[in-house]
C-alpha cells in the first residue's frame, strides 16, 4: 500500500519560550529550525510507522528548502522546486506547557498546481492536508487530486487543517466532495458540524489527551490518549493521522492505538517530525 501525501511543505522556525510571553519586551527561548507542514509532517511519520508513502508539493530555490526536505528519508518525493520562490516558513510558539501557536507563511506552497496532481497522484491512498483546500490559490489543484483519486480508485482521507482559517471557509466541505476519511480534531470538528457525515463515510475526532474517537455512523470506538511527557505538541496530529492510516482501513481499533502511539512519540519529542 503507497499512501500518497498532499499539501504543505515547511521549514519551521521553533521558539521555545521559558516563561509567558513579555509584549513589547523580552522573552527568554530557545530557538531551532525543522522541518515541518502537515503533508511533509504525515509523510515523515509514514515513513516512520513503516508505511511507504510518497509526497507531492513544492519548496523554493532556498536554502529553507533543504531545512523543510529533511527527515523525508524512505519517502517518494514528488515534490517541485520553484525557481524565485521562498519556501515557506512558519514560526511555531512553543509555551512552557508544550502547547503551541504558529505563524505561517505559506511561501512555495502557493505554486501548486493542476500539473503537479496529474502524475504526483498514483497510489492506494490519497491524504490532502486542508490548506491546500483552504487556500484560493492551490484549491484548483487540491479539488484536481481529490478527483483523480476517485477516478483511479484511491481511497481519500482529508484533514482539515486547522479551526480559525476553517471557520472562514464555510464550504470547506462542498470544495472536498466526497471523502473515505475525515479527521478533524475536536475544535474543527466543531466548526464543521453534522455536515462531516455529509461527506465522509469515516470520521475520526481527536481530543489532545482525551484520545481519539472514530466512527462509521453505524459504530463507534475511542482510544485513550498515550501517557507522554509532553516537550512539544508540534506535529502531533499529523503523527496521529500516520499512525492512523498505516491501519486502515482494515482494523479502526489497530488504527486508532497506532495512532495515539506516534502521537505520544511526537509530543516528547522537539519538533513535528520524527527523529530518524
Amino acid at each position: 500500500m503507497v499512501i500518497v501525501v498532499l499539501g504543505d511543505l515547511m521549514s519551521d522556525v521553533v521558539a521555545w519560550h521559558a516563561a509567558p510571553l513579555a509584549a513589547g519586551s523580552d522573552t527568554p527561548a530557545r530557538v531551532e529550525l525543522h522541518g515541518g507542514g502537515g503533508a511533509g509532517n504525515v509523510a515523515a511519520w509514514l515513513a516512520r510507522a513503516g508505511t511507504p508513502a510518497a509526497l507531492v508539493g513544492c519548496v523554493g530555490d532556498d536554502a529553507l528548502a533543504e531545512v523543510a526536505l529533511a527527515g523525508l528519508a524512505g519517502v517518494d518525493l514528488r515534490v517541485r522546486r520553484v525557481p524565485v520562490a521562498r519556501t515557506g516558513t512558519c514560526v511555531v510558539l512553543v509555551a512552557p506547557d508544550g502547547e503551541r501557536t504558529m505563524l505561517p507563511d505559506p511561501g512555495a506552497n502557493l505554486a501548486l498546481r493542476r500539473s503537479d496532481v496529474e502524475a504526483g497522484v498514483e497510489g492506494d491512498v490519497l491524504h490532502v492536508s486542508g490548506y491546500a483546500l483552504l487556500r484560493a490559490e492551490t484549491r484548483p489543484a487540491a479539488r484536481r487530486a481529490l478527483a483523480l483519486a476517485r477516478e483511479r480508485g484511491l481511497r481519500t482521507s482529508l484533514d482539515p487543517a486547522s479551526a480559525a482559517p476553517l471557520a472562514l471557509v464555510p464550504e470547506f466541505l462542498d470544495l472536498a466532495g466526497p471523502v473515505d476519511l475525515l479527521l478533524p480534531n475536536a475544535a474543527e470538528a466543531a466548526v464543521l458540524g453534522d455536515r462531516m457525515w455529509s461527506v465522509a463515510r469515516e470520521v475520526v475526532i481527536t481530543r489532545g489527551a482525551e484520545g481519539a474517537q472514530w466512527s462509521n455512523g453505524a459504530r463507534t470506538l475511542g482510544v485513550p490518549a498515550e501517557p507522554a511527557s509532553v516537550t512539544d505538541t508540534t506535529g502531533a496530529g499529523d503523527a496521529f493521522t500516520a499512525g492512523f492510516l498505516s491501519h486502515w482501513p482494515a482494523d479502526p481499533e489497530a488504527a486508532l492505538r497506532r495512532g495515539a502511539a506516534l502521537a505520544a512519540e511526537a509530543v516528547a519529542r522537539p519538533g513535528a517530525r520524527p527523529a530518524r
